[in-house]
């Protein structure tokens, strides 16, 4: 279960990655629109990763 956590973050870290990129991308091309949805995207990613890796982390030090 515990490693379950830490993946599923990891999965988050990653999409948080690639929305990031898909972003400057984006702004790149000067379409801001697009850009900042991806942002937004990229920063909800990033907001459940976080809160994802607490959760793994306080289960892993729970278990020591």
């Amino acid at each position: 279960m515990m490693q379950q956590a830490h993946l599923k973050a990891a999965e988050h870290h990653e999409n948080a990655a690639k929305s990031h990129k898909a972003a400057a991308e984006h702004h790149g091309k000067n379409d801001h629109v697009k850009g900042n949805e991806r942002s937004s995207e990229a920063q909800r990613h990033s907001k459940s990763a976080h809160e994802l890796t607490e959760t793994a982390h306080g289960k892993s030090t729970a278990k020591k």
